[in-house]
């Protein structure tokens, strides 16, 4: 039986803990980072990190190199290491949710060179996207205003309103994203419901559709023409790996935890709901695209990021629905408005977790009276000015090789946030805590951490495997796939043999420091002031879900 002292001794207030947890909570300026996002915003930051053009647009590609079967299997599949990384995430940051998120987490139950690698990576992920969505909202206002002359200026319209929202402070972040989150939620429910009574044939056609394209063309494809079980097994794994770069960005949700209200409670909630909510709009999407729209369709090739390469989209086309694909675009357009205000919060906020933990330097700390990081916030926009490489096809090319290093650099921060849980658990384990008393306790632990452990390595390893078939080689998609994944490794030697300390031995890791201020901190959730918030809660809170 573990003991209770060490849990205790966990939650006791004792004045030195208070301390140390403020000089590390504050940075340099005693000012430190505030807690102003509430319930409601965690909930909707982690659905709105996922939901996006990857589920709109993404699983064109998917449904055309898998078939609907195969496209549905492999998002399960996913959907599967998703939840295994979330409840290892949510364990971990319930208890200790610090500013940094797993970054620092990675440097008290690693060691300190894991987590300058894992921080850095993180920085990196997150600052090139931000760029790529803006740009992607250039794109598709195209869908309107062919003149792509004019690109620049929607790039900068764009900027300027995701810099703005970020410099009101995280309060304001959380709202706006609350808001645009709300209207992915919204947007994607009521294309699987409109895709139901589609299939049903309640469309103008009254064509109904049931599981005619599991027939015909089929469940699976045979992926570059190759016959047999391999040709649909390469064409099962290339929607592993289309649906694994959709899913990446879950883990924001401990990014904010330093910034979140009642965090001992709150977190648990989002994250026990959230991946489940995630796991159904994907898994609920991917299943009906696959009644709606036939593998072999050629508008899935099209390719041109707007409205018109969703598989939805050519749903709506071929049910005779006129006037929904510009309403799918102009939600498609505050998609990528809000994945860019997103990654510059979390961009701004992985730097600050780095100069925390002293891999990046000290002047990054400071803040305002109001927790604004900006000097953070400042540098990460600044690499938004890459969007308008984008716009030129020379300097497009290369900012394109950048961007497309991200999708592994996803991969292998789920890759840290499992490997740093099992050193978490060990360290419990050995300390004598009781897991029992922890604010939120992951099932099939430590088991799911090393599932996903093992699949994040495997989907790395094998995500650029079409440049390896006969016929299929290119340089640039080969140093982009792989590049990042030799530089993590790299990266963690270099810090290793810089900080000379060994990996944390589980009976050294600390799990005191921060408790205090994180439970003095703890306290009941007001009831809705008015009809409009006990609606938005219902539908963020309960709509899935029983109050348990």
């Amino acid at each position: 039986m573990a003991s209770n002292e060490k849990i205790d001794k966990a939650y006791s207030h004792n004045g030195s803990d208070v301390e140390s947890n403020n000089a590390f909570h504050s940075g340099e300026t005693g000012q430190g980072l505030h807690r102003q996002l509430k319930n409601r915003h965690i909930a909707m930051i982690s659905i709105g990190g996922v939901i996006g053009t990857g589920l709109f647009l993404g699983t064109a590609n998917a449904l055309r190199h898998g078939g609907p079967v195969g496209m549905l299997l492999g998002y399960i599949t996913v959907g599967t290491v998703c939840w295994a990384t979330m409840i290892s995430l949510g364990e971990m940051v319930a208890y200790l949710p610090i500013s940094g998120g797993h970054i620092k987490l990675a440097e008290r139950f690693v060691n300190p060179a894991f987590s300058f690698t894992m921080g850095w990576n993180y920085w990196y992920n997150w600052t090139i996207i931000l760029p790529a969505e803006l740009s992607a909202a250039a794109v598709l206002i195209n869908y309107w205003n062919q003149n792509t002359q004019l690109n620049y200026a929607w790039i900068t319209i764009c900027l300027l309103v995701v810099v703005a929202i970020n410099l009101c402070g995280a309060g304001v972040y959380g709202e706006a994203e609350f808001i645009f989150a709300s209207i992915k939620v919204l947007t994607i429910t009521g294309l699987i419901i409109l895709g139901i009574v589609i299939d049903l044939g309640g469309g103008p056609n009254h064509d109904r559709l049931g599981f005619r394209y599991w027939k015909n063309p089929g469940p699976f494809v045979q992926y570059d023409g190759i016959s047999g079980n391999t040709g649909r097994f390469l064409g099962w794994w290339a929607v592993i790996t289309q649906a694994a770069f959709s899913f990446i960005g879950t883990e924001i949700v401990a990014i904010a935890a330093g910034e979140a209200k009642n965090p001992r409670r709150n977190l648990p909630k989002a994250i026990k709901r959230v991946y489940v909510r995630i796991l159904l709009f994907y898994i609920g999407g991917t299943f009906v695209i696959g009644l709606l729209v036939p593998s072999n369709d050629p508008q899935l090739v099209l390719g041109t990021g707007t409205a018109a390469s969703s598989p939805f989209v050519i749903a709506i086309q071929n049910a005779g629905i006129k006037g929904l694909p510009s309403l799918i675009n102009a939600c498609l357009l505050t998609s990528a408005w809000s994945a860019a205000s997103s990654d510059l919060y979390t961009s701004s906020r992985a730097l600050y977790g780095l100069a925390l933990s002293h891999n990046a330097p000290q002047f990054l700390l400071r803040t305002t009276r109001r927790g604004l990081p900006y000097i953070c916030l400042l540098v990460c926009a600044s690499f938004s000015l890459l969007a308008f490489m984008g716009v030129s096809s020379g300097a497009g090319t290369v900012f394109n090789w950048f961007s497309n290093m991200t999708s592994i650099a996803g991969l292998l921060t789920w890759f840290g946030i499992n490997l740093t849980y099992i050193r978490f658990h060990k360290g419990l384990k050995v300390q004598g805590f009781d897991r029992r008393k922890l604010p939120y306790i992951g099932p099939l632990q430590p088991y799911a951490s090393w599932y996903a452990l093992f699949m994040t390595v495997l989907f790395c390893v094998f995500s650029g495997f079409d440049v390896f078939l006969k016929g299929e080689w290119d340089t640039a998609t080969f140093v982009t796939t792989y590049l990042p994944l030799g530089l993590f490794p790299v990266l963690y030697i270099g810090a290793k043999m810089y900080y000379r300390q060994p990996i944390i031995k589980p009976q050294d890791m600390d799990f005191i420091s921060n408790i205090a201020e994180i439970e003095a901190e703890d306290y009941d959730e007001p009831p809705p002031k008015n009809k409009f918030e006990a609606f938005w809660q219902w539908l963020t809170q309960d709509v899935f879900f029983s109050r348990s």
